[in-house]
């Protein structure tokens, strides 16, 4: 009699083991369809994060989709552009959505034309499709210190953007036939991205910027809502029956980015540089 009841007692005990083990697994490790979460929030200013988050949901055979959570005003031109290259190719494999926050212009608009579908909210500022390139000029601040730089040069227009001196005429024209090619790239990669007349995106790639609703007329965006609309949508075009389960990835503490401090600051520091980029 005592043998079963200690039998009992060891069976209910393992279950309760179990199901413990069971809700504590479920919890890290969620089963079911999913669907990715990655954010893209502040200055674009790289882009390798990003890129290895996408690589790995599209290899992932249990993540259905991925959703793009972008609120960011843009930033560099080469980290926007390979992380457009990167959805582009996902896309091709899986069904991308991107969802726009308060913010997703310039450069944060480039990443998101690639997408299969583009949610904005109604007051989401996007567009500003254009380039801008700052040069600080600190020569009458070196003037009044009294201070000098020589320059030897392998060059004429070698510094043509030193931030030491003001730019001549003919050194305009040069950065202003830049400019526009890197432009004109941006243009082209929205066209591609939205599968629009290139004229059609040329006439409102001023740098203009328009709300979610706005920009819905001109189709820069396919739908208005927030990201769990975002998140059904992933879900009913990946086939996904029921809610979906939905994974992200959990921000680390680094050592090194403690050390290298936010993103943001690297525009402190005076250089010239070309930006995908809503500066109001």
């Amino acid at each position: 009699m005592k043998k079963v009841f200690w039998l009992i007692i060891g069976l209910f005990v393992l279950l309760i083991v179990v199901s413990l083990l069971f809700v504590m697994l479920q919890k890290n490790f969620p089963i079911g369809e999913r669907v990715a979460l990655i954010r893209v929030e502040g200055m674009i200013v790289d882009s390798k994060d990003t890129i290895y988050e996408i690589k790995e949901y599209v290899k992932d055979p249990l993540i259905k989709a991925i959703v793009l959570r972008i609120d960011s005003p843009g930033g560099a031109v080469a980290p926007a552009q390979e992380i457009y290259e990167e959805i582009k190719k996902a896309v091709a494999k899986k069904k991308v959505i991107a969802s726009m926050g308060s913010i997703a212009a310039s450069g944060g608009y480039y990443i998101a034309s690639p997408a299969t579908k583009i949610i904005a909210n109604p007051g989401t500022l996007t567009g500003s499709i254009g380039v801008i390139m700052e040069i600080p000029n600190v020569e009458g601040l070196m003037s009044k210190l009294g201070i000098k730089t020589e320059v030897v040069k392998s060059g004429e227009k070698k510094d043509m953007a030193s931030v030491f001196r003001g730019i001549k005429k003919e050194e305009r024209a040069i950065l202003q036939k830049v400019l526009d090619n890197v432009h004109d790239q941006f243009i082209t990669a929205v066209a591609e991205g939205r599968k629009m007349p290139y004229e059609d995106v040329k006439q409102i790639a001023d740098g203009r910027i328009f709300t979610g609703e706005q920009a819905l007329k001109v189709g820069l965006v396919d739908k208005l809502g927030n990201i769990e609309d975002a998140v059904q949508v992933a879900a009913e075009l990946s086939g996904i029956k029921g809610e979906p389960v939905l994974i992200s990835k959990k921000e680390r503490f680094s050592l090194i980015d403690l050390i290298r401090g936010p993103k943001e600051l690297i525009d402190i520091i005076p250089s010239v540089k070309i930006k995908y980029l809503f500066t109001p």
